[in-house]
């Protein structure tokens, strides 16, 4: 009678054992998620979920790697994060093209300015950059093709990246460090560009710089006044009755064509702002990402 017990019972926990693995095949393995500094980030006010920067690492299938990557910047206005529909849905969404992606979850300020305002995004922006390129081999990644990605703020702090970059510390101790931070090419979504015009998105502004402007430190920030030859090819995308006003992708444009730069923008007349990769309701506005694929074909990036 025990024995038949036994029996049961091992049979019972084998099909739940076999039951999980299925589950856990059918869902997909979860992406991994790395500490940008695994011994703790530079600045870093406490040891909570906000104070720790990481990326969430997301691999094409092998057989559809094309060798891209790209770091994927949510926005949210630096103060918080839209990882879903601004992360999560886009690292997907690349994936499905062959391109590696790792979303960025960086450090945000807090409506009372008690957290994090620059340098610390920037700081974890560039150092996802060195990550990804230091771990290229590891990842099957080609290291002159890794971009990177930005939402409204994070178009700012992708911008930032694309136009404040450098070439690594080859004396680093740490091989992270090493590694060079620019990208090979940027894609802006209705991003922040600028931070002294009338078109200024300016709680975006105030979250990175604080209450008292530092008119020394937005004219840094202010990424369409730092395009130079060197910034990467770049894909831009707004509306035109965006509450972050066109003109941020209108100025770097520009600026890009001036520097020759390789550059693609689209505006279109209504969609407002925030909806990500997958606007509602209007049939025209989601048409955006086959754009942004097109341009990406086009920069020997997808197949």
């Amino acid at each position: 009678m025990i024995l038949s017990t036994k029996r049961r019972l091992f049979g019972f926990s084998l099909f739940l054992l076999f039951t999980g693995l299925y589950a856990s095949v059918a869902r997909g393995q979860a992406p991994d998620t790395l500490q940008l500094w695994p011994e703790g980030a530079p600045g870093a006010m406490g040891t909570g979920p906000l104070d720790v920067p990481r990326i969430s690492v997301n691999l094409p299938p092998k057989d559809k790697a094309t060798g891209a990557a790209v770091v994927i910047c949510p926005g949210g206005g630096y103060v918080t994060l839209a990882a879903d529909h601004e992360g999560k849905q886009v690292a997907g969404w690349f994936n499905n093209l062959g391109v590696a992606a790792f979303v960025l979850r960086y450090r945000v300020n807090t409506w009372d300015h008690r957290k994090y305002g620059y340098p610390h995004a920037f700081n974890d922006a560039t150092r996802a950059m060195r990550l990804v390129r230091s771990r290229a081999a590891e990842w099957g990644i080609d290291p002159g093709k890794i971009g990177i990605l930005g939402f409204s703020a994070g178009g700012h702090l992708a911008s930032t990246v694309g136009t404040h970059f450098d070439r690594g510390n080859a004396k680093a101790k740490d091989p992270v460090e090493r590694a060079a931070s620019r990208p090979n090419f940027m894609v802006l979504i209705y991003p922040v560009v600028s931070f002294t015009t009338e078109h200024t998105h300016r709680f975006s502004r105030e979250m990175q710089l604080g209450r008292t402007l530092d008119s020394t430190l937005a004219e840094y920030l202010s990424n369409e006044k730092h395009v130079t030859t060197l910034t990467p090819p770049t894909f831009l995308m707004h509306t035109d009755d965006d509450g972050v006003e066109p003109e941020n992708s209108v100025l770097f444009y520009l600026a890009l064509r001036k520097a020759r730069v390789p550059a693609e923008m689209h505006i279109y007349q209504k969609g407002g702002h925030g909806y990500g990769f997958y606007p509602k309701d209007n049939p025209a506005l989601a048409s955006w990402p086959d754009r942004l694929r097109d341009w990406l074909k086009g920069q020997g990036l997808t197949k």
